[in-house]
């Protein structure tokens, strides 16, 4: 299993009439803080030699990637507002610490092209831009500590009777922003292969992009679900308007036992939509804020 392409997406083998795309880290596995603190933040440090403000680091960090409104988009933009977080602080302008302007990574970014390692390598062979090499390293010593640290991790206690359920039901999707090779191989680790029809990585573009492919008119209105834990998933879905049903982050385990005692089934029923999902998201929004906390605090 692997080795999926944008073929695979345009010719999604739909055998219902309704589509689940599920998101993977923080959503399916409980590995999303365990690979931001112990695998990206630290090579953050490292890579850009920033041990003198590590702490700010850490906690700019860990808001954009896990506590905010950006939670769970692509690495390469969450490091680009990481520093950026990072830099209007005033500590760590007291501090005296030369930051990197990240000008490379800001126009790789919007380029309109997936981002992954392997457009990222291209574009850095083409340009010859050190500070590209530099973004390529980081990213390939995250992959390096990812692969070593989220060795059986099960996922969430309801997951697996829930993907059960869906694919006895609906086709199902993965939708993520995860190199594609962590997510077959940790798919793959826990026996969950046989459930999704595609697994869609950052190589194949955005979580908004992976649905409109994979929908591709084959599907209804109101026949389409996007599961995930950040607004990134929400958004996506709202791109497609399809149904979304949110995992919260710290209650992760309560909302997989309300999809699989409740929610799957409305969603089968046509009841899903309107009030029912807009009580679900409302909770939702509201635990992932735009304003990080030491802004809020220096203001209060």
């Amino acid at each position: 299993m692997g080795g999926f392409t944008m073929a695979d997406l345009r010719d999604f083998p739909a055998r219902h009439d309704a589509l689940v795309g599920v998101d993977s880290d923080g959503c399916v596995f409980p590995t999303m803080e365990l690979k931001q603190r112990q695998c990206f933040h630290p090579e953050i440090v490292r890579c850009w030699g920033l041990e003198q403000v590590g702490r700010q680091l850490r906690e700019c960090a860990e808001f954009v990637s896990l506590q905010s409104r950006w939670r769970g988009q692509n690495r390469f933009p969450a490091l680009l507002l990481t520093f950026e977080l990072l830099r209007a602080r005033p500590d760590v302008q007291a501090a005296g610490v030369q930051l990197p302007d990240l000008a490379a990574l800001k126009t790789y970014c919007a380029s309109g092209r997936a981002l992954s390692n392997a457009t990222l390598q291209a574009e850095a062979e083409r340009t010859g831009d050190p500070e590209l090499r530099r973004l390529l390293a980081w990213s390939l010593a995250v992959n390096a500590r990812i692969a070593r640290a989220t060795q059986n991790i099960p996922p969430f206690r309801s997951v697996r009777p829930s993907l059960e359920k869906i694919h006895r039901h609906a086709d199902l999707l993965i939708v993520s922003q995860t190199p594609e090779e962590a997510l077959v191989r940790e798919w793959q680790a826990h026996q969950l292969e046989r459930y999704p029809a595609v697994i869609a990585g950052q190589e194949l573009g955005t979580k908004a992009e992976h649905l409109a492919l994979a929908c591709g008119g084959r599907y209804a209105a109101g026949r389409v679900l996007m599961i995930g834990d950040a607004p990134g998933d929400l958004e996506a879905a709202r791109a497609n308007r399809a149904l979304f049903f949110p995992i919260n982050p710290g209650h992760e385990e309560t909302s997989w036992e309300l999809f699989l005692a409740e929610a799957c089934d409305r969603f089968l029923a046509g009841t899903f939509a309107g009030v029912y999902e807009a009580a679900l998201i409302k909770p939702f929004e509201a635990l992932l804020p735009a304003v990080p906390p030491w802004t809020t605090a220096a203001e209060g």
